[in-house]
């Protein structure tokens, strides 16, 4: 099996056309594409995650401020 050539491409781009129709075809695409939208959003947010654990902050506590008796 070689690689697929414009023709075979189109050739099966009219066959899945013709078994499932163009509403089927356009709402899975639009399916896809929402989920390669959310993959990214994923990927995006857990990079920032990562950053954020991996950020050398100075976490020691502030000092507090010492009361004095009351009498």
């Amino acid at each position: 099996m070689g690689r697929f050539g414009p023709l075979e491409i189109l050739i099966i781009a009219v066959v899945l056309l013709v078994l499932f129709g163009r509403g089927k075809i356009s709402n899975l695409m639009g399916e896809v594409g929402k989920g390669i939208t959310a993959f990214k959003k994923g990927v995006k947010d857990s990079a920032q995650e990562v950053e954020q654990a991996a950020d050398p902050r100075d976490v020691t506590p502030a000092p507090q401020p010492v009361e004095k008796d009351k009498v």
